[in-house]
């Protein structure tokens, strides 16, 4: 929203840059996820990446929320091009490593769940804060008569890139050295030689498998599914529910509890009913309390900015955000379950590379999220560059025709691709006794 209804680019554009820029970046995924596998220093396999992405994370980010004022469409395009790749680059080279530390500190069917509902709940929590920040103090401070809306200020932005920058550079450096300490204990990589196509070799060798085919399809659907909405969640709050910066702070606020809920849900489930199982679960809750809050607004029930829209939205919106981060711990604790299936399979220890996979399709298939919202905005000839009240009420009824059956088919897609996952609790357990045989 900040290129196009802000810097005033056209929405279409601005997807095919920051898609373009998710496709190109993802193919670093996994070259860095093999080589944090197979990393060889007194720091170990992981954290060296991790330190050295600190300093080009944060200035890169910065310099995507910062773009030159008196650029015309086309030079922006390729700045936007050039700092995304950049960012999301930079973001690999932390990202990937710092996942794969999860399968290595713990080897526990469902102590893994736990662990990565912290993760996740952090995550969540970091970002959510850093949105509060901007809707209940940054906006309100940068709105002027001109734009009595601060949201639609550009020199916030600079501010929220300052701040920002300085939250991920001190996110990257306490989470290295937080963990530093547990380096000793953590899995070295046996000393060799491979040539490039040995390495792709076993990059593909590690990934062909049932299970993580179904996870691909899976995360793959997921990503789509979560890079649309999140592309449109400031667009639908601001513009298709006519919401004041504070509501939307206030709706914000709320997602530390939801986020919270959704962390400690996945565990209770990975226990109950099995990972399998709570992914099934959720996708199918998802499916029906998603679309009520949107069918009510478009067949005129409930009228925008009203009192009733914002409960339900809130109400909503927070089921949404526990469902959402339930299923993202969910996916990521299976792929940490395949770490060892792949070790009695081949005899190597490869959460770098089964991690890149996932970093890899969250990229491009949020970018796929991102040109589908593009998509589904020009389907709706959703004007760029103006304030909420200057959109005509037939673009937003467009645009909410279109998003709510996209969600639910991507949705029920999500459920049917997850169903050949074979790892369970107890194929687990039996590879772990595997591996324990062969050590001893």
């Amino acid at each position: 929203m900040f290129y196009t209804q802000v810097v005033g680019m056209p929405a279409l554009l601005v997807g095919q840059a920051l898609t373009l820029a998710l496709v190109l970046d993802a193919i670093s995924d996994p070259i860095v996820g093999y080589w944090s596998d197979n990393c060889r220093s007194r720091w170990g396999r992981r954290h060296p990446f991790m330190y050295a992405s600190a300093i080009p994370v944060a200035v890169s980010f910065f310099l995507l929320w910062t773009p030159p004022r008196d650029w015309d469409h086309t030079a922006l395009f390729w700045y936007l091009l050039a700092t995304a790749v950049a960012t999301r680059t930079a973001i690999t080279f932390f990202e990937t490593p710092s996942a794969a530390l999860g399968p290595e500190l713990t080897r526990d069917y469902a102590e893994r769940s736990t662990l990565l509902s912290w993760r996740n709940f952090f995550g969540w929590t970091g970002g959510n804060a850093m949105t509060v920040m901007m809707f209940f103090f940054l906006f309100p401070a940068f709105a002027t008569p001109e734009a009595p809306n601060g949201q639609f200020n550009r020199d916030a932005y600079v501010v929220y890139a300052w701040v920002a920058a300085g939250v991920i550079f001190t996110a990257i450096m306490v989470s290295s050295l937080g963990t530093h300490a547990q380096i000793p204990r953590l899995a070295a990589p046996p000393p060799r030689k491979l040539s490039l196509a040995g390495v792709f070799r076993e990059i593909f060798e590690t990934l062909l498998n049932r299970s993580m085919g179904a996870i691909f399809l899976t995360a793959i659907i997921a990503s789509t599914m979560l890079g649309l909405g999140q592309t449109l969640s400031t667009f639908m709050t601001s513009f298709f529910w006519g919401f004041q910066p504070q509501q939307i702070a206030v709706i914000t606020l709320v997602i530390f509890v939801s986020a919270a809920l959704g962390a400690a849900l996945a565990p209770i489930l990975t226990r109950r009913v099995g990972k399998k199982r709570g992914i099934i679960i959720v996708g199918l809750l998802g499916l029906i309390t998603f679309p009520v809050a949107m069918l009510l607004r478009l067949t005129g029930v409930v009228a925008p900015g009203s009192d009733a829209a914002f409960w339900i939205v809130l109400v909503q919106g927070q089921v949404d955000v526990i469902l959402v981060v339930c299923l993202q711990v969910l996916l990521v604790s299976m792929i940490s379950d395949l770490v060892e299936q792949n070790e009695v399979k081949t005899g190597r220890r490869s959460e770098g590379v089964f991690f890149a996979a996932n970093t890899f399709i969250m990229k491009v298939t949020v970018g796929l999220g991102l040109m589908a919202a593009a998509l589904l905005l020009d389907l709706a000839q959703f004007p760029s560059g103006v304030a909420p009240d200057k959109v005509p009420d037939s673009a937003l009824q467009t645009l909410g025709w279109w998003y709510v059956p996209a969600i639910c088919v991507l949705r029920l897609m999500m459920i049917a691709s997850i169903l050949p996952y074979a790892v369970s609790r107890e194929s687990h357990e039996e590879n772990l006794r595997k591996l324990g045989e062969r050590a001893g």
